[in-house]
């Protein structure tokens, strides 16, 4: 296996041509591609397929004209007002374009729209777009994995910067299942391809600190397959809640707030209130700590229409909900809510409370219960978020706390302790206790809770908070110079 990826990263680096760079990027559910999977031949289309080419095309169609309505402004009920300058430029041979290409809108197939361009050069956002020539030499490509649809690899450009590349999966499900299904590979690419089209159009739409930031794309022919479609994007970490669970409960805290932000975002976007449909932890990735929102391919700005309120059952594993059928016809915050709930399933309820400050549980408590019965919208939500974070970020958490030890601590300025560490949950540092405090008080009442603890080194390093970052040991017996860290060691006991 090792040796297989290897063989297939060497080929993508040496590759100076994206024809053969999209070739490796098509890989298969959990595993690198074989060389030549994306060449074999497509099954001719059989009696028995249901539907045939013209529901290919209608499928197509109607992918087409979802990727339209997001461009200009968005759809239906709730929506902003549009902006006024379009984000893709619709009409055939228009601007964005980062090579000449055939028309797009020749029939593929039976009559089926052609591709909308791309967001072009004019999008908001700082810089140049990348383009097909910052992928001519990329290196270390790694395969990140894949999903229903998509494959994704990191790379390095040749500036040094690692970016993800996102493109369809030739051997995954989605594209397999079509063309078992119509027997037309390059209709079946078109059809997949525009949920790629889709999730890039609102990543332009929706920019935002907790939005995964869209660098580029490229158009380019690859074997049988005439301008296949690749994404160039920020990196992220993939978000696995076992070792979120490990991590302190102020890096989990985070990643609560910046969840909270993004779907207080999506319910203002100028599109109107997006849903995530598809809202599990893979969807999202970690960039320095925050949370941002990758996979948008299966995004939704529609409210669901209704006749009454049976119409507008909300419905999860657990648990359902009904909600208001408004006088319009539209089932009321039915994308907010879902979102909301969601949060609290997957994330609130796993990360926000445990081994959170004492007099901030009753709050947590409070936010928890609160998304979990849905009687707050994305709007408390958030309040009560920024609430907790101005309550520990200054200290006021600690506004009734008493000293719980007359004992005495000695400073000794510029110094540190190498060894005597111990291990603490949840500590920053694996094989010692590294917490962070908000001041010397703090660090005072955490060594005085600890049994082991007789000493405890400040540091000059801070979280994302501002807070300091303390090491807590089990003795002093050797002290070492260090004119980035001041020790504090107990005078007696």
């Amino acid at each position: 296996m090792r040796r297989r990826r290897a063989a297939v990263a060497a080929g993508f680096c040496a590759s100076f041509l994206l024809g053969s760079v999209l070739n490796v990027l098509f890989a298969p559910g959990s595993e690198p591609p074989r060389p030549g999977q994306s060449s074999e031949p497509s099954p001719a289309p059989g009696p028995g397929r249901r539907g045939g080419r013209g529901e290919l095309a209608r499928q197509i169609r109607a992918r087409y004209e979802e990727v339209q309505r997001y461009a200009r402004g968005g759809p239906g009920p709730g929506a902003g007002r549009p902006e006024r300058r379009r984000l893709m430029d619709l009409a055939p041979g228009g601007p964005g374009l980062q090579r000449p290409r055939p028309p797009w809108a020749r029939p593929l197939p039976d009559g089926a729209p052609g591709w909308p361009p791309a967001p072009g050069p004019g999008s908001p956002g700082p810089g140049p777009r990348l383009g097909c020539a910052a992928l001519r030499n990329v290196s270390g490509a790694q395969y990140v994995g894949s999903g229903y649809t998509k494959a994704v690899y990191r790379v390095r450009l040749p500036g040094g910067a690692a970016v993800a590349l996102k493109a369809v999966d030739f051997s995954g499900h989605d594209l397999g299942s079509c063309v078992r299904e119509f027997g037309v590979r390059r209709g079946c690419y078109r059809l997949a391809a525009h949920k790629l089209l889709k999730e890039m159009v609102l990543l332009e739409r929706l920019r935002h600190p907790n939005v995964l930031q869209l660098y580029g794309y490229c158009y380019q022919d690859s074997e049988d397959i005439p301008d296949t479609l690749t994404t160039i994007t920020e990196l992220g970490a993939p978000v696995e809640m076992i070792q979120l669970l490990q991590t302190s409960w102020e890096d989990r805290f985070r990643i609560c707030l910046s969840l909270g932000r993004l779907l207080h975002h999506l319910a203002h976007s100028p599109l109107g209130s997006v849903t995530l449909l598809d809202f599990r932890p893979r969807q999202f990735v970690l960039v320095d700590g925050e949370l941002k929102v990758t996979d948008l391919d299966d995004a939704r700005v529609e409210e669901t229409p209704c006749a009454g309120s049976a119409d507008c059952i909300l419905e999860f594993p657990a648990r359902n909900f009904t909600l208001p059928c408004s006088a319009r016809g539209w089932c009321e915050g039915m994308n907010e809510k879902r979102n909301v709930y969601n949060a609290y399933r997957f994330f609130f309820t796993y990360l926000l409370p445990h081994s959170a400050p004492p007099s901030l549980r009753p709050l947590l408590d409070s936010i928890v219960n609160a998304t979990g019965e849905l009687t707050w919208g994305v709007d408390e939500t958030l309040a009560q978020l920024e609430k907790v974070l101005h309550l520990y970020r200054s200290g006021q958490y600690l506004q009734n706390f008493t000293a719980s030890s007359s004992t005495e601590y000695q400073r000794i300025p510029d110094s540190t302790i190498p060894q005597e560490d111990y291990r603490c949950w949840p500590s920053y540092h694996h094989g010692s206790c590294l917490l962070s405090v908000f001041n010397l008080a703090e660090a005072v009442d955490v060594c005085e809770s600890h049994a082991q603890c007789r000493a405890f080194v400040v540091t000059n390093q801070t979280t994302w908070t501002g807070r300091q970052l303390v090491f807590f040991k089990t003795g002093w017996s050797q002290v070492v110079p260090d004119p980035n860290k001041t020790t504090y060691v107990k005078a007696s006991g």
